[in-house]
């Protein structure tokens, strides 16, 4: 096959180009000729090397599900011609996923850096493929060569304040898929609701995954809904979804909120907090459904005192927790959260007041330090690495620890000029629960982000010399769902917005440039049609007023 693309390659250098093709994230370099090739249902899907399959299931599933036909699928054939061939070559490049791929009159010639780069060598080809039902799919001549930049690209999903089902879960992984990411951070646990089952302490789902009413409108609300709300996710459910992420090489990194965000953990066990026979006290403001006597799961959004105890009795609940999620997630991280905790009841504690002197402790924020260098401990030596919010910078990192930075980027930089990785995550950029527009006319948690300053984005801060500036591993986008309910309003939310994340996270600087997007971003609109997804059309709005978001302090 090296010959073949080194044929095809002279071929394509001397041939001219016909109009460019529209791919998002944009290919390292693209080549374009006069002429295309048509893939039929007798056109076979032939697998040169082993290990190839996901990638020939993955395109037969799109093909099934838009065009109504599957192709055949060959293993170790010499029938080459005319059809799709999905090899392995070697393409040296540090960060894994670079692929090969030639359309030409021959067929469709994929070789990837491994597996992984033959997966994304067939999203590109989807991409290529015409947005319209037909059992004939006409495909331009293209030579593509292409790499990702970032190790480490990502999307979150905040299913605690409200519960997402396993169906939109596996969407949300494909669209993941799609646009070339590789790791989905789930959001499991909140104030708001305890998502995922864990069998030595069923109270969590009996009890944390259900708050007995929501309020109306924007925090602190102008009601409550007065209605019952929840759900969660079982242990065999966790399985089915990491395995469907992992058959599109997707990484799942599940939060355990610690020690903050802990409301529905406390409602389950009041033992948990500082505070154990003191009840439940709502926001100020809110209008509360229900019983309001002692541990409650929250109704409203926001942040709330009452937090996990650092006690023996604590760390014990926490230790097993985690000893029935681990099992559950092969990928090597476990997000711990770490943000948001306020200290209020740590300060009144006696227990913990105590626990600072005996362990030399400067105050709470060393408390906190204290916290989470012992999960760490206990998760490093399961083999598992944490990754925190930057919060947990405060009072002195943990040995180990990946940080997400969230607060803008001055805690990634600290991180990275301390020699520990760093996800950048700022919210003035990366959060996806802001309004796209001026004019939203659905409720949001605030501020404006479009797509624009999305693309803007740089996640190697100029901050940091070139040695620190190899500790930003990637960056992903969070979509906190206070204010989305639904999927279809969860999709309106990531779209746009999304396919310019793709582009930050794994084109190169070189091939980032605004006035090229645009154009292929206006194509894309066409592909959520196809699709059938809800995204926002605030685009529009924006190119014409070239508005950006400020960042979030």
């Amino acid at each position: 096959m090296k010959k073949n693309f080194f044929v095809l390659a002279l071929f394509f250098s001397l041939s001219s180009f016909a109009q460019e093709v529209n791919l998002i994230p944009r290919p390292t370099k693209v080549e374009t000729q006069q002429g295309s090739f048509t893939i039929t249902p007798n056109t076979a899907i032939v697998l040169a090397e082993s290990g190839l399959e996901r990638s020939a299931q993955f395109l037969n599933d799109y093909l099934q599900q838009f065009y109504g036909f599957r192709l055949p699928v060959v293993k170790n054939s010499s029938a080459h011609k005319n059809n799709i061939v999905l090899d392995i070559e070697q393409i040296d490049h540090p960060v894994p996923g670079a692929y090969a791929m030639v359309v030409s009159a021959n067929g469709v010639e994929i070789g990837g850096a491994g597996s992984l780069g033959t997966f994304y060598a067939v999203q590109t080809l989807i991409q290529l493929l015409p947005m319209e039902k037909t059992k004939t799919l006409s495909v331009p001549f293209v030579q593509i060569d292409d790499k990702p930049r970032f190790a480490y690209r990502g999307m979150h999903l905040d299913a605690g304040r409200y519960f997402m089902p396993v169906d939109f879960v596996k969407k949300y992984i494909d669209f993941i898929a799609m646009y070339k990411m590789n790791t989905f951070h789930w959001h499991l646990t909140e104030d708001q609701g305890w998502r995922i089952e864990i069998k030595k302490y069923p109270k969590l789902t009996q009890v944390g995954a259900y708050r007995n009413g929501t309020i109306i409108g924007h925090h602190p609300g102008k009601g409550n809904d007065n209605k019952r709300y929840g759900g969660f996710y079982t242990q065999e459910q966790v399985k089915e979804i990491v395995k469907y992420a992992a058959d599109r090489y997707i990484t799942v990194i599940p939060e355990i909120e610690m020690p903050g965000h802990a409301s529905a953990a406390i409602a389950a066990y009041p033992q948990l907090s500082c505070f154990p026979d003191e009840p439940t006290r709502p926001a100020k403001n809110v209008t509360w459904s229900g019983d309001t006597t002692g541990k409650q799961v929250q109704q409203a959004w926001g942040v709330y005192p009452d937090v996990f105890a650092p006690t023996e009795y604590t760390f014990g609940f926490l230790q097993d927790v985690l000893d029935e999620v681990i099992p559950l997630f092969p990928g090597k991280y476990i997000h711990i959260g770490g943000d948001e905790c306020p200290k209020d009841n740590w300060k009144r504690s006696a227990f913990c007041q105590q626990l600072i002197r005996e362990k030399g402790l400067k105050d709470e924020h060393g408390l906190q330090s204290y916290f989470i260098q012992r999960i760490e401990k206990y998760l490093n030596g399961k083999g598992k690495q944490i990754i925190g919010w930057d919060e947990i910078l405060e009072g002195g990192l943990a040995p180990n620890a990946t940080v997400m930075s969230w607060r803008g980027e001055k805690g990634g930089i600290e991180a990275a000029k301390q020699k520990h990785d760093v996800i950048m995550t700022p919210g003035g950029w990366m959060y996806f629960d802001h309004s796209q527009t001026k004019n939203e006319d659905s409720l949001v948690i605030c501020c404006y982000t479009t797509v624009q300053r999305v693309y803007s984005y740089e996640p190697q801060p100029a901050e940091l010399s070139a040695e620190e500036a190899k500790h930003i591993i990637g960056a992903q986008a969070n979509l906190w769902t206070e204010y989305i309910p639904n999927a279809s309003k969860a999709e309106y939310m990531i779209f746009p917005r999304m396919s310019a994340l793709s582009e930050v996270l794994w084109s190169g600087k070189e091939q980032r440039d605004w006035n090229h997007f645009e154009p292929r971003l206006r194509n894309e609109f066409k592909r959520y049609d196809w699709w059938g997804v809800s995204y926002s059309k605030a685009f529009f709005d924006a190119a014409n007023n070239n508005s950006v978001a400020p960042e979030k302090k």
